[in-house]
């Protein structure tokens, strides 16, 4: 397990990632002039923005062990849902994120139902919702493509919460992932949710033996991971102009990609907010730069598979040991 710290600070497995994020940036702006840009820094926030809270989310269900295959497709979803209820019914935008989360939380319960209460191994049945949601989210828009109000509307005020405009230069806000974060940290290492949570991924059976209620918080984590994905959606729709259906997948391997890298364990039982984050980090500045050293979207795949592999394999030597 990994060495424990205090709040706030960062233990060895993150101080890692955080050394090669700068590698990354570094190495990228000696191979690429054009990389160190304000359109590069701004293309990685807004990418690190919805794949950040779904990792956020997706780490509680890792931490028990399981995964949420789910939240890609749910996050398109969810984004096509809202789209539908302002474009079709008319309704306000405040009204339609609203909706968003609720249909988040509800396939969240769906997949704890399944997982928790039913028994079903978290890869099949999220695999499972994964499907229900993409097809949901086709049925909802007819097919085509959804645009949620823009910036130069009234209604279109929401997308402020994660970028604004001043004088045609886009400003990035991260203070909403910054609070979300330091929040599920907090969560994760100080309460009875977040202790409950690495004790069923530590050992389910002593857990359940010791008098936790395991269900009741086995279901928990995979609400949070839906809520997080709703999250995302609402993310994910104030900054892309349309959403079009069939458009999330891969979305949720990069959030699990993501916490796998940041030291969340793929067999469960440890795991941290702020190392999912800094994992994302990773795959994001990944999928931004390879481009800028003429590495198109096979070797980004390559690259990521790679990552993740080497990830896996710190984590498997740190259990033997």
């Amino acid at each position: 397990m990994s060495k424990k710290t205090n709040f706030g600070k960062i233990n060895g497995r993150e101080a890692m990632v955080v050394g090669i994020i700068i590698v990354m940036v570094a190495l990228f702006s000696i191979l690429s002039p054009t990389f160190r840009t304000y359109s590069t820094f701004v293309s990685v926030l807004d990418m690190s923005y919805y794949i950040a809270l779904m990792a956020i989310g997706v780490t509680f269900t890792l931490i028990t062990g399981g995964v949420d295959l789910s939240i890609g497709t749910g996050l398109i979803c969810y984004s096509l849902f809202g789209g539908y209820l302002i474009v079709h019914k008319d309704v306000p935008v405040v009204v339609a994120l609203i909706a968003c989360l609720v249909l988040s939380i509800l396939i969240g319960a769906l997949n704890g139902f399944l997982v928790a209460i039913m028994d079903l191994p978290p890869f099949l049945a999220t695999l499972c919702t994964c499907m229900i949601t993409r097809g949901l989210g086709s049925l909802l828009s007819g097919g085509f493509g959804v645009s949620w109000p823009s910036s130069l509307e009234p209604e279109g005020w929401f997308r402020k919460i994660f970028r604004f405009t001043v004088n045609g230069k886009v400003i990035p806000i991260g203070i909403v992932v910054v609070v979300v974060l330091v929040l599920l940290n907090f969560i994760l290492k100080h309460t009875k949710i977040g202790r409950y949570t690495i004790a069923i991924g530590s050992n389910k059976e002593a857990t359940k033996l010791a008098g936790v209620n395991v269900k009741f918080y086995h279901v928990f984590a995979y609400v949070i991971s839906g809520f997080f994905a709703g999250l995302a959606a609402i993310a994910y729709s104030a900054t892309y102009v349309t959403i079009y259906p069939g458009s999330g997948a891969g979305f949720e391997l990069d959030a699990i990609g993501g916490a796998i890298v940041g030291g969340v364990s793929a067999s469960g039982g440890v795991g941290t907010i702020t190392g999912a984050f800094l994992g994302v980090l990773v795959i994001t500045l990944m999928k931004v730069g390879l481009p800028f050293i003429g590495l198109q979207a096979n070797w980004q795949q390559i690259f990521t598979g790679l990552v993740l592999i080497g990830a896996v394999l710190i984590d498997v030597v740190k259990k033997k040991k």
